[in-house]
């Protein structure tokens, strides 16, 4: 079989492509049985299940774990969030090595300085581009597997305006990277220009209560990007679920009314291949 990372890089080459987030390994199942071409570990989800905000608290071995889990119950190619690369050049040599050896598709670095912060609101700071060009460097010697995918991301937009962005995202290309993904951009306008001066694929963040237009991955596509990032979609969802559930339970003292918008045992049992443990385990004992 092909490694994680050529799949994810044939996944794009053939068509635009949607990469959910999955906040952990039974939604990376259920987005395989969709049908899906990749999955996305965001650091921003990972977080908010740890109880904290996504300003860089966690370490990468935290990082690594959950992406070590989510890759072993799918053949889905997982892009996976890195954030600043944990460190410096040196410590990103490592940060590559450790998640390609998870079975990790690729990451993408970014190039705020700590502490990070979300994309998408103000106050962020940057990096040098020659810093980020210097991280990228690293990331690239560091592959084993020529296939694993680095992207370049650059915050760029929101805090010197777009010829900056434009001009860091060429210069993260010369140092290496795979690909270019162009934080908080504001209009499909933005998303098309930054497209025409950039040629390189693409990754869009389709997120939601951000700066970025909500497109469809075909409207996305059409503007130049052959990935869009549902970062936080199906988390968000699952959250709301879950507080009007816990609500149900306190106030009505039941659950009868979620009920129908519930996975039933049966289905869970299915998603988690119940029935193939239970035949193993019973031949085992001849």
């Amino acid at each position: 079989m092909s490694t994680p990372g050529r799949r994810l890089r044939d996944a794009w080459q053939r068509q635009p492509i949607a990469i959910p987030g999955v906040f952990n390994a039974l939604v990376a199942k259920i987005a395989a049985r969709l049908g899906h071409d990749a999955i996305y570990l965001s650091g921003g989800a990972l977080s908010a299940a740890y109880g904290v905000p996504d300003v860089g608290l966690l370490t990468l071995s935290e990082f690594v774990n959950e992406a070590r889990t989510i890759a072993r119950a799918t053949t889905l190619p997982l892009l996976c969030d890195a954030d600043t690369g944990f460190g410096e050049a040196l410590n990103v040599e490592r940060t590559v090595q450790l998640f390609e050896d998870a079975g990790v598709a690729g990451i993408h670095l970014e190039d705020q300085e700590l502490p990070k912060r979300c994309g998408h609101l103000s106050g962020k700071s940057l990096v040098t581009a020659e810093g980020m060009v210097a991280k990228l460097r690293a990331a690239v010697a560091a592959k084993r597997d020529r296939d694993f995918v680095i992207i370049a991301r650059t915050d760029a937009r929101g805090v010197f305006g777009m010829d900056e962005a434009i001009r860091r995202a060429r210069l993260y290309l010369q140092a290496g990277a795979d690909a270019i993904f162009p934080e908080a951009l504001e209009t499909p306008d933005e998303f098309a220009t930054f497209a025409k001066a950039v040629e390189a694929p693409l990754l869009a963040n389709n997120t939601e209560f951000g700066r970025s237009p909500n497109l469809t991955v075909e409207a996305f596509g059409s503007l130049g990007y052959c990935m869009t990032l549902f970062p936080l979609t199906a988390f968000r969802a699952a959250l709301k679920s879950a507080r009007d559930t816990l609500a149900d339970i306190k106030t009505l003292g039941h659950q009868r009314e979620r009920i129908p918008q519930m996975l039933t045992r049966a289905e869970l049992y299915d998603l988690l291949g119940y029935k193939d443990y239970e035949v193993r385990d019973l031949s085992y004992f001849g």
